[in-house]
């Protein structure tokens, strides 16, 4: 695994001898594990960045938030509204989105190298197909880590991501993976007959075709509770049910 940040501790021990006393400085260097969360501008899914969010820091995890344009992240309002997410959710996420000095103050997604992170998250949320999963710099960094010795965790929409991104041979990276992610019958209860989103824009695709067409093993797994698939270096959730499991799974996969 990379390694690509230290802590130094460091401390005073006294020690009598021979009726002096020695001060010796102790150094104590610790290895820390740092991630990267590429975020949509578009809308996010709250829980979706929110709980891999915290999961990770309270592990430990050095996190660096990332956008297309380097502009803070836009959450989409629908994963604040209580009726959708019930309101203790709803509380917690609009309070992290506004006043997470990660989230608020981001780098530009072509600015991020691979090689400085143990691990990539890419959280779902709808927007995610009008920028992230488009993004040929956030495509590169989803290449980057899973050909090195990275981790890459990819939640609900920002699977569709998979159904465009290609290895340095030009082969689709999901091909013959086994991955999970938003499903179909899912999105037929969002979008109208012409896919148009409930704020009027039209869904570009659907994630569980463009992944199946790209030689992915798809199963989102509907009749379990949460959908959380490792497949080497991939991690995959079908939602934002299933994004602590997906946290806790991409820890355990660091060895963290």
């Amino acid at each position: 695994m990379t390694v690509s940040s230290t802590n130094v501790f460091s401390g005073i021990a006294a020690e009598p001898r021979g009726g002096l006393v020695v001060f010796t400085l102790l150094v104590l260097e610790t290895d820390m594990t740092d991630a990267l969360f590429v975020v949509s501008e578009e809308g996010y899914w709250g829980e979706e960045c929110v709980e891999p969010l915290e999961t990770l820091t309270e592990a430990g995890v050095e996190i660096t938030v990332a956008t297309p344009s380097g502009d803070p992240p836009v959450v989409d309002e629908r994963s604040l509204d209580p009726e959708q997410v019930g309101e203790e959710t709803a509380e917690h996420v609009r309070e992290v989105a506004e006043t997470d000095e990660r989230l608020n103050d981001p780098i530009p997604v072509a600015q991020a190298d691979a090689d400085g992170y143990d691990a990539v998250v890419f959280p779902g949320g709808h927007g995610t197909e009008w920028d992230i999963n488009q993004d040929k710099h956030a495509r590169e960094l989803f290449r980057d880590i899973v050909e090195g010795d990275g981790k890459a965790l990819v939640v609900c929409h920002a699977v569709g991501m998979l159904g465009f991104a290609r290895d340095s041979h030009g082969a689709f990276i999901v091909n013959g993976r086994d991955v999970t992610g938003f499903p179909n019958e899912w999105e037929e209860g969002i979008v109208d007959e012409a896919d148009r989103m409930p704020d009027g824009r039209k869904l570009p695709y659907w994630v569980e075709d463009e992944v199946k067409e790209a030689g992915g093993n798809w199963d989102a797994e509907l009749d379990s509770d949460t959908s959380v698939t490792v497949d080497g270096d991939l991690v995959t959730a079908r939602g934002p049910g299933s994004s602590s499991a997906a946290a806790e799974t991409l820890l355990e996969e660091l060895g963290v």
